[in-house]
């Protein structure tokens, strides 16, 4: 079956949780590794109360055994700290009415999903059912998954990376990275950008933004290498692997725009400059440069996979935009939750688990097998058939 991902639970209820199904039998699993991606996707200057509150380690409720999958559906699941302080608002069978009223939202935010969701599933008396759901803690549970697909990649010698590119208008990397210009960003450092030497005026920026109440969006970059050629498709739409990047990237709470490549650069270009010349190299074919972004008629194409995307700012406004209170039909500020000022940083680390998720479900739909040793053998009997006709490097051994 197809790898699938689906993940459940709201911001402030118990847990949030992820379901993996379609893993073959066999993969090793690393809990260090996927605490790790957590605890990265926590990480960056300027973010709010809550990641004060949370401490995110991932629970294994089903599908593994002794660290290794058992082939069944592999379900994930990040406890919420702060239930604590929610139980009563939050509780799924019986809440307190009198501590629900206090927490009822029925002013939307300009920018958030609350009106259109509220307009969607009839929610209009009290936003909070939409807000609980579309907040971006669900992302805890995509980024677990994630780094369990980044450790089925890892054994074919796929590495993804992030920086922040740009930050509240302030340009830090001209035009697509590579890996190696991602390599700059430190997860330690404030921002993660390719621009370290500048993170101290970035720091200042955004604690000037918190002071005026405002919030910054910017642009991250998401690159991965050695990924194998052939996965996605260009006999139907669905298939397209550039097509599902950028839908797993929009996907992505407050990102609004995907460049694949030189996507946007390219469309002011000459065709000669913006394809990519074939040259054979010692060990297989290689390009002359990589505008492609590593995907060609949506087709992986043995290079970089390169991939920015755009984030907006942060809805959530300490001095809220104006709105319309729904249960008097009455102008109204906004209502705000505690909040942000910029998760630009944070983002990268999600965008970084929905392509590892895209490009694990391309390799199972390409080489299939129930059992991961089933699949690595397939993977390289591929590689063996493309031999020197294949990108150069791709020969490589599987480890």
């Amino acid at each position: 079956m197809a790898l699938t991902l689906t993940t459940a639970g709201e911001s402030h209820g118990p847990e949030v949780v992820a379901v993996l199904a379609g893993l073959p039998a066999g993969l090793p699993v690393d809990r260090t590794a996927v605490d790790r991606e957590l605890a990265r996707r926590q990480h960056g200057w300027g973010r709010g109360g809550r990641q004060k509150i949370e401490r995110d380690q991932v629970e294994v409720r089903a599908g593994l055994r002794n660290g290794v999958t058992l082939g069944s559906p592999l379900l994930l699941a990040v406890r919420n700290r702060d239930w604590e302080n929610w139980s009563a608002v939050m509780d799924p069978w019986q809440v307190d009415a009198h501590k629900a009223e206090r927490k009822r939202l029925t002013a939307p935010r300009p920018g958030h999903a609350d009106l259109a969701g509220a307009w969607k599933y009839g929610h209009l008396d009290d936003l909070r059912h939409v807000l609980e759901r579309a907040s971006a803690r669900e992302t805890a549970a995509r980024v677990a998954a994630g780094a369990v697909c980044r450790q089925l990649l890892a054994q074919l010698h796929v590495e993804i990376r992030s920086a922040v590119l740009a930050l509240g208008g302030v340009t830090l990397l001209e035009g697509p990275p590579s890996f190696a210009d991602l390599e700059a960003a430190r997860d330690d450092s404030a921002l993660r950008t390719v621009a370290p030497h500048r993170e101290d005026e970035l720091v200042a920026m955004v604690d000037a933004a918190k002071h005026a109440g405002e919030t910054l969006g910017g642009v991250i970059g998401v690159v991965a290498r050695g990924v194998p050629p052939g996965l996605g498709s260009y006999a139907t739409w669905e298939e397209r692997l550039d097509g599902q990047l950028a839908q797993a990237a929009l996907s992505v709470q407050a990102v609004k725009a995907v460049a694949i490549g030189a996507g946007l650069e390219a469309a002011g270009w000459p065709g000669s400059r913006a394809h990519d010349p074939i040259l054979a190299g010692r060990a297989g074919l290689r390009r002359g440069s990589n505008h492609a972004g590593g995907v060609e008629g949506g087709v992986s194409n043995g290079e970089e996979i390169v991939l920015r995307a755009f984030m907006k700012p942060i809805a959530t406004l300490r001095d809220p935009l104006p709105s319309v209170d729904l249960a008097t039909g009455e102008a109204a500020r906004a209502a705000y939750e505690r909040s942000d000022v910029t998760a630009v940083p944070a983002c990268g680390v999600i965008l970084e688990a929905m392509m590892a998720f895209v490009l694990a479900r391309a390799v199972l739909a390409k080489f299939g097998g129930d059992c991961w040793q089933d699949t690595l053998a397939a993977v390289a009997a591929y590689r063996q058939r493309l031999g020197r006709l294949g990108p150069e490097g791709f020969a490589a051994d599987i480890r």
